[in-house]
């Protein structure tokens, strides 16, 4: 074999191993990233979950807001990613307890009555005004001693809350939202932001109020994170004070 076929023959040899090496280490890269984003959202492979669908304010029991709908977009992209299957259902249908597999419910006490359960018995802390009558704490989000409130198309503020019943249950995921534009830049940010939200708070629970700004102009896309509620959110409110 002369010098230049066994230079050929060399070279071929170094792209191959180089490139099976790339692929392995994209491959094993993108295997380690699913895998902690199936731990973060409770998501194995084959696995089932729940999203609990609100009401649309004013409308019928069966009625979805079509932010609300683009939240389960949202979320169905996630749940897709990790090869999981979801089960819709809807508020006042949704009898069963949790932990048993993960569980996206979407929207604020008055449209959701499985929140309410949620707020009771996870974040006692978190007090939301349930009041139908217009005035300024109409929907006002009440929790560590401040209280978020909402303008309509210029300042919204959602709820955003990973809840577990114990280690090696499967999570809740809570969005509480003053408006289900707010709800769906609540999924928006989970979608967005669950790396990082998984670096801090690995597979304990958390509790976020988040504030959406101008969603007239900008509907969802516009969100700041508030506050780290975690703590006062879990402490009953009359022992928080």
């Amino acid at each position: 074999m002369d010098d230049d076929v066994r230079n050929i023959v060399l070279g071929v040899i170094a792209t191959a191993v180089s490139g099976g090496f790339g692929w392995f280490s994209r491959t094993y890269l993108w295997r380690r990233a699913l895998r902690r984003k199936q731990a973060f959202f409770g998501l194995p492979t084959g696995s089932d979950c729940l999203f609990v669908a609100n009401r649309q304010m004013g409308g019928t029991d069966s009625s979805l807001h079509r932010h609300d709908a683009f939240a389960l977009l949202e979320i169905s992209a996630l749940i897709k990613d990790c090869g999981a299957n979801v089960q819709i259902v809807t508020h006042d249908t949704a009898r069963q307890g949790f932990g048993e597999r993960a569980e996206f419910c979407v929207g604020g006490p008055v449209s959701n009555t499985r929140t309410t359960a949620h707020l009771a018995s996870m974040l006692p802390g978190v007090q939301i005004d349930v009041s139908t009558q217009a005035g300024p704490d109409r929907g006002a989000i009440h929790v560590a001693g401040e209280t978020y409130r909402w303008e309509k198309g210029v300042v919204e503020h959602v709820v955003l809350a990973r809840l577990t019943a114990g280690r090696g249950s499967r999570p809740v995921f809570l969005l509480s939202g003053q408006t289900a534009t707010s709800n769906q830049a609540a999924a928006r940010y989970l979608a967005k932001h669950h790396e990082r939200l998984a670096r801090v708070y690995g597979g304990g629970a958390f509790c976020l109020v988040l504030k959406v700004v101008n969603s007239q102009a900008y509907g969802p896309d516009v969100t700041e994170l508030v506050a780290d509620v975690t703590g006062p959110a879990r402490t009953p409110a009359a022992a928080a004070v």
